[in-house]
């Protein structure tokens, strides 16, 4: 695993503490790897996904800092979705 998806696990499991998301949801990012996130939590791991946030490593770190607003990210065409839309956009309200 590379040193950006352990350091997005970690600040993912922060910001999703306590947050109401059910379902599953993945970031890829663009040659680092991909983080899961579910009911329980965030972890590396490239699995099947309700909804896929691809970026690449500059765009989810921005993202992540809350330098970037994930919608933002995506009417750019800087994040890419696939998937439940819906689940999308509770992620990034619980995100934020």
């Amino acid at each position: 695993m590379s040193d950006t998806v352990n350091e997005a696990v970690v600040v993912l499991n922060e910001k999703l503490a306590g947050a109401n998301f059910s379902g599953t949801a993945k970031f890829d990012i663009e040659g680092e790897g991909a983080v899961m996130m579910d009911s329980a939590g965030a972890r590396a791991g490239d699995e099947p996904a309700d909804v896929t946030l691809s970026a690449d490593a500059e765009t989810f770190k921005a993202i992540l800092s809350g330098d970037t607003n994930p919608t933002s990210a995506f009417m750019t065409g800087k994040l890419k979705v696939d998937g439940d839309m819906g689940m999308a956009m509770s992620l990034a309200s619980a995100l934020a």
